[in-house]
Order: C-alpha cells, then sequence, then structure tokens
C-alpha cells in the first residue's frame, strides 16, 4: 500500500488482519492525505485528526490481541448530515454548530463493525443539488478536473475517495445525491433499498426519498461499506429483510433481461441527453450484450412521477429548515424551497405518499418483463465551479433537471439503484450510467456491476491519469 493513495477498502481490511500494517500507520497516512489536498479538493469540513489517532490506536491494540471484524481498524469518511459524536452535524449550512452526542445509526454499526471515522465530508446546503458548493465552506472540486464540480450533494465523499484520500465513504441519496457524484467522479455508488441503511435519528429523511449510501472505487469495496453500515434502529419505520452484498459481488448475475432507457422522466423542465454521455451508455450496452444479457430499448411507464416528488423533497428542507440553528444564514433558495414545502405539506404531501403504492404496481410490472434497467446517471457531464451557485431558485431548478433528470424516480420508488463508471466525455471528465432494479434486488445489481467491471477494470483508472482542468 503506497503513503500517497489509500487501497481499497477490502484490500486494508486484509493487510490489518493480516498484521501487514497498523491502522496508526494507516490513519496517519490518510491525514497527510487529506491535508495536502485540502487546500485544492476541500472534501472534508470536519477532520477528526486527534480522535482517529486514539481510534487507531485502539483498533490496533484489539488486532494484537486477536479482535477480528468486518472493518476493524480501517479509515473510512460520512458525509457531514450523519450524527458523529462529539462533531456538529450543519449539512452544509453557514454558523457554528454545536457538536452532537451520539452517532447515528449508520456510524453507530460502522463503528462496530472496527471503522476508523477520520471525517465528515463537505454536502451543498440541506442536500439539495447536484454541486457542493456555499459560503459555509467553499467549493469541493472535482480530483479529475479541479475547475469542475464532482457533484453533489455527496460531492465531498466522492472526491475524497476518487482523489484516494479514503477508501470508501457513506454518502446520502434524495434524487441521485450518491448516483451523480459517483458518474462525475469514476466511482460505484450505490443508492440501497430505503431502510437497507438506517437514516436515524430521523426514522425518515426528506419524507422518505432520502437513503443512506456508499461511494467506492469497486464494486466489492461498495458491497462491504454496505454490509458494515447496513441494519436498522430500534424505531425505523422501513425495515428490509437483509441482504449479504459481498456474497452477491461474487456471483455470477446469470443471463438478464435489461431494458435500455435513455428517454428522460416527464418534467416540467425539458431536458436532453447529451451526445457525448448517450455513446457512452450505449457502449456500456453493448458490453453488456457481449456478456449475453438480452438488451433492448424501453422505459419504465413512470407517468407524472414528478408530482409526488416536489412535495417530499420540499416538506423534507422544511423540516430540517426548521431545525436549524441559524436560518438567517441559509441560502435564499433554501428558504423559498422550506416555504413551498409547509404549503405542500398537508393534502398534497398525502397525495404524493399514497401514489407511491399505485407507484409500485406500475413500475413493478415492468419488471416481469426486464430484470434491470440500465439508464443514464445524468444527461450532461460535470459543469464547471460555480455554473449553479448564483442561480435564482427557478434557475436552479432548470439548470438542476437539464443535467440530472434521471435519477430521482429511484428515490421515489425506494428501490436501489448503482451508478458505475461508464466512461469519459472528450476533455477526460467521468461519466456514468446506473443499473436499477425492483424492490430489494441489491444483490442482482451488484452481481452484474462486479461482471461489468471484470471487463472493464475501470477502477485501474486515476484521475492522476487526466487532464488537470479540462476545457467545459
Amino acid at each position: 500500500m503506497t503513503p500517497d493513495r489509500a487501497a481499497g477498502l477490502t484490500d486494508t481490511a486484509r493487510a490489518l488482519a493480516g498484521g501487514e500494517v497498523s491502522s496508526r500507520t494507516l490513519v496517519e497516512r490518510t491525514l497527510a492525505r487529506i491535508e495536502a489536498s485540502q487546500g485544492v479538493l476541500n472534501a472534508f469540513r470536519v477532520v477528526r485528526a486527534e480522535a482517529a489517532l486514539a481510534e487507531a490506536e485502539a483498533a490496533d491494540r484489539e488486532l494484537a490481541s486477536g479482535v477480528r471484524r468486518p472493518l476493524l481498524g480501517v479509515p473510512v469518511a460520512v458525509k457531514d448530515d450523519m450524527d458523529v459524536a462529539g462533531e456538529p452535524t450543519a449539512f452544509g449550512c453557514a454558523g457554528v454548530y454545536p457538536p452532537v452526542a451520539e452517532d447515528g445509526e449508520a456510524v453507530r454499526r460502522l463503528r462496530a463493525a472496527g471503522a476508523v471515522i477520520v471525517g465528515k465530508t463537505n454536502t451543498c446546503e440541506l442536500g439539495q443539488w447536484p454541486f457542493t458548493e456555499g459560503p459555509a465552506f467553499g467549493a469541493t472540486r472535482n480530483p479529475w478536473s479541479t475547475g469542475h464540480t464532482p457533484g453533489g450533494s455527496s460531492g465531498g465523499s466522492a472526491a475524497a475517495v476518487a482523489a484516494g484520500l479514503v477508501p470508501a465513504a457513506l454518502g446520502s441519496d434524495g434524487a441521485g445525491s450518491v448516483r451523480i457524484p459517483a458518474s462525475w467522479t469514476h466511482l460505484i455508488g450505490v443508492k440501497p433499498q430505503r431502510g437497507r441503511i438506517s437514516t436515524w435519528p430521523r426514522g425518515e429523511s426528506f419524507q422518505g426519498i432520502t437513503v443512506n449510501g456508499t461511494l467506492a472505487r469497486t464494486v466489492a469495496d461498495a458491497a462491504l461499506l454496505l454490509d458494515a453500515a447496513a441494519g436498522n434502529h430500534a424505531h425505523d419505520p422501513h425495515r428490509p429483510p437483509a441482504v449479504d452484498a459481498s456474497a452477491a459481488v461474487r456471483r455470477d448475475p446469470g443471463r438478464l433481461r435489461i431494458a435500455l432507457s435513455l428517454k428522460p422522466p416527464f418534467t416540467a423542465v425539458a431536458a436532453r441527453l447529451r451526445p457525448e454521455v448517450r455513446a457512452r451508455v450505449l457502449e456500456l450496452a453493448e458490453k453488456l450484450a457481449g456478456l449475453g444479457h438480452t438488451v433492448e430499448e424501453a422505459d419504465p411507464p413512470y407517468g407524472q412521477i414528478g408530482l409526488t416528488f416536489v412535495p417530499r423533497a420540499t416538506a423534507g428542507i422544511a423540516e430540517w429548515v426548521a431545525d436549524a440553528p441559524f436560518p438567517a444564514l441559509l441560502d435564499r433558495r433554501t428558504r423559498d424551497a422550506a416555504r413551498l414545502g409547509r404549503l405542500l405539506g398537508g393534502a398534497p404531501l398525502r397525495a404524493a405518499r399514497r401514489a407511491e403504492t399505485v407507484l409500485h404496481r406500475r413500475v413493478g410490472a415492468f419488471f416481469a418483463g426486464y430484470d434491470v434497467v440500465l439508464a443514464p446517471t445524468t444527461a450532461a457531464p460535470p459543469p464547471r465551479i460555480g455554473a449553479m451557485l448564483e442561480l435564482s431558485g427557478f434557475a436552479t431548478d432548470r439548470a438542476m433537471i437539464a443535467a440530472c433528470p434521471y435519477a430521482w424516480p429511484w428515490n421515489v420508488l425506494g428501490w436501489p439503484g448503482v451508478n458505475v463508471p461508464a466512461g469519459f466525455a472528450p476533455g477526460g471528465l467521468p461519466v456514468g450510467a446506473q443499473l436499477l432494479g425492483p424492490a430489494h434486488s441489491e444483490p442482482l445489481l451488484l452481481s452484474l456491476a462486479a461482471q461489468l467491471e471484470a471487463e472493464l477494470r475501470w477502477h485501474e483508472r486515476w484521475p492522476s491519469e487526466a487532464v488537470a482542468d479540462s476545457p467545459a
């Protein structure tokens, strides 16, 4: 393992268990990488240097005594919407936030698996946008091209993993916020089934559309982190049956019926798939066909699914804003979204929640004919830093939908999706594709992603091979 770049999560855990390296050494290297990169990439909001070193020393004592846990001594990062005891949870907002008393359930489970939490990664304000910028912390930059965003809202986690600062990280996904930055930084991004990884202390984050997920360079690493973080708090409203994600990675997916869906779901704003992204997704479709799968163009019957998303998303923003200690410091777009959420929080929200059952039935029927949907993750490569930062709320929504119209329906459905790298647009900017499945289909999606990875070896390419600041 080289000190200038993190080894993968699986390899790191194996090296620790085998006594090849100490957790203290790994955490020291991780902290050095973070410090060296922070002035450029700005991936972290909180770095837990002293606490992480103490936790690493404790892990080393356990390892020396023969204790073995899946991630014992492995440094990882989490997004700054997750509670880590003793640290603030600002969720991209300005102001000095107080430290929280307890770990959130996902973090508690990572610790139970032995992980060392080295820090909390940057996210845009309340996770609303597909960029990670704001007055609270500045701009987080894409390791593949520092003039471009890594995406959002889990942009800090994606930048940290893509640059090799940490082997893997947790993010959250409310409208593609794991999958979008994964696609724009050449990573695996897993949006699991709703409830797979607890969002406690909020039983439902953003009215159930937001879930916690994993970002890593390989499918096996993303699955290992998913297995470590998965599980529920006693009061979670959604408790899906357990899956063994790591075992699924080692299985052949069999021959599958794959629907290639290039048409964006209906929104009130026009969205067009950019030719350079379309070409990369079509190449993936050809690769899948070459692996023996049946691939044909077909679009899920989304209908007016967007009408159910807006009340849930804006009501969720209103809930977070109500808890914000410094509401006057919030972005005007956040305050406007919260105002809309309060207006829609009654009958429209109840209707949107009821519609989910109908959508499950209608879109679920589509999976009688297909096993998996292959779709673009975004319609465009990553935009430049600042492209959306100063826009009005309406203009931000238009730009956001134009760039990212594909991911959010699976948040309404609550079903799993996995971003896989699809290659690069001209200029070296990464783009991705989604593998989407019905309820509880993480094992199938991960098995298929692993089959693709074995052929395409996307994890062998690092940002250092790309142009430092490619043109727009």
